[in-house]
């Protein structure tokens, strides 16, 4: 306690001196008369503003069956013994490399030409129709169909195989190597978008499932869609159905698909892409029970066979657009119906699918199919889209539809 007294009356002296040290410090030095002044730069922080909200577009467009009939096989059969199938796919290449998915119903397995090449009934094509689909720009390939199993489990599993060996990139659906694998739900993405897509069918032409692989075909069961579509809508922005479906060459849609329509809707269901029939079929808008829409292709028919019928060489291109908002709902901006019609011509490399609106009577008259239907004419193709599309399809160029029933 004294040493701190001691320490305080020296600090008190020396607070002194220093006082009167500068007060005779600031009359005599010219150096501490100069004021001294520190600026300080002031900066303003600019607002903040978010960018403008940029909405994010999908295009999507599908084809309907591709029946590898053999004559349609036997014309990707080259000079050299090798196959080739990219002539079916001429004219609507543009189309399906500009869309984000590119779907198309592979009707039949690609088995191999180990399982032997075979037509109808029980149908199996060689890997090079894959290979077409993938150089033609399809990314998304259906195979849940009527066919399915038409060489067995083993058609399958060479499918399957022949997808993940040479494109691992390509989506397959509808088949499945395991019960797990049935279980999964795909989702595409772009921009922050998901998009749920499923594949069913009917039936597989009265061929069972194999006993210890009941999975291997995704079925049109309702407790299974039922399910598949509740885990879509928590895992997607938007959901598309892609089913087989309908009875074959009716030009309108029946009750058990407007049954199934309905139940797509109802649990979740935004666009539904059907086929199966082999002819085309109507566009409608369906309204679910919480009053939202979804839009659906009855049928696109046809995109490739030899059947011997006028309306089963006119097919069509489903064409639509999605958009989405600040909200993150995403809808349809604008759909489409493009008309296809299925060329005949026998030989190597002959056979190929036009747009409706490049054929010509020229064309239509040489087509083999008039061989067994002479009222196959471009007339007869116009009035047959009229009767199906409705004002969705105008013949001077292609229809743009509008976001109501």
């Amino acid at each position: 306690m004294k040493k701190l007294k001691h320490l305080t009356i020296m600090l008190t002296s020396i607070s002194v001196m220093m006082v009167c040290i500068w007060g005779c410090g600031a009359i005599n030095s010219d150096e501490s008369s100069k004021s001294v002044t520190t600026t300080q730069e002031i900066t303003t922080e600019e607002p903040t503003t978010e960018p403008p909200f940029e909405p994010t577009t999908v295009d999507i467009m599908m084809i309907g069956d591709m029946l590898m009939h053999m004559g349609v096989q036997n014309s990707g059969l080259m000079s050299d013994g090798t196959y080739n199938y990219d002539h079916l796919f001429t004219h609507i290449v543009d189309d399906v490399q500009s869309a984000d998915i590119s779907i198309v119903n592979q009707e039949v397995m690609i088995g191999g030409i180990e399982l032997g090449l075979s037509g109808y009934p029980c149908f199996n094509c060689a890997n090079e129709v894959g290979d077409g689909l993938v150089k033609a720009g399809f990314n998304t390939i259906l195979h849940a169909t009527n066919h399915t199993l038409d060489k067995g489990a083993i058609g399958v599993d060479n499918c399957i195989n022949y997808w993940e060996t040479n494109h691992p990139d390509i989506t397959y659906l509808g088949i499945n190597k395991t019960a797990e694998d049935k279980e999964n739900i795909y989702i595409y993405e772009k921009d922050g978008i998901k998009i749920a897509i499923l594949n069913y069918t009917y039936g597989t032409n009265g061929i069972a499932l194999p006993t210890d692989r009941p999975y291997i075909v995704n079925l049109l069961d309702e407790d299974t869609v039922v399910s598949d579509l509740a885990k879509a809508q928590e895992l997607a922005d938007f959901i598309i159905v892609c089913p087989h479906w309908g009875t074959e060459y009716t030009l309108i849609e029946t009750e058990e698909q407007h049954y199934w329509a309905q139940l797509f809707s109802d649990n979740g269901a935004d666009l539904i892409l059907g086929a199966h029939p082999h002819v085309v079929e109507p566009v409608s808008w369906l309204t679910a029970d919480d009053g939202s829409k979804t839009l659906c292709y009855y049928s696109l028919g046809n995109y490739i066979s030899t059947q011997q019928k006028g309306y089963s060489m006119l097919g069509a291109m489903a064409k639509v657009t999605l958009t989405n908002d600040k909200e993150g709902n995403v809808t349809i901006k604008d759909y489409a119906v493009e008309p296809l019609v299925t060329h005949t011509l026998w030989g190597s490399g002959q056979m190929t699918t036009y747009k409706l609106s490049e054929y010509t009577s020229d064309l239509a008259y040489q087509n083999r199919v008039r061989d067994y239907d002479s009222t196959f004419t471009m007339e007869y193709l116009v009035n047959t889209c009229k009767q199906v599309f409705g004002d969705l399809y105008v013949p001077e160029g292609e229809a743009v539809g509008i976001l109501s029933e």
